[in-house]
């Protein structure tokens, strides 16, 4: 039987696949702590007003 042979090459790119497979998982994690968050901070969307286009839309729709 043969034993494999060490090959640098192979261990070094399976070392840098499992360094950007970290660093994929861990950066979105450490950027959440920087985050400034508090009552100032607040992600809304504009309200619209609706003009009442769809319930026409419904209502025209059952009667045919």
């Amino acid at each position: 039987m043969t034993r494999p042979m060490f090959n640098f090459a192979e261990t070094l790119r399976a070392l840098s696949r499992a360094a950007i497979l970290v660093g994929a998982l861990f950066v979105p994690l450490a950027l959440a702590q920087t985050v400034m968050a508090g009552p100032g901070a607040i992600i809304e969307d504009r309200s619209n007003i609706s003009s009442g286009a769809g319930l026409v839309l419904v209502i025209s729709l059952q009667r045919a």
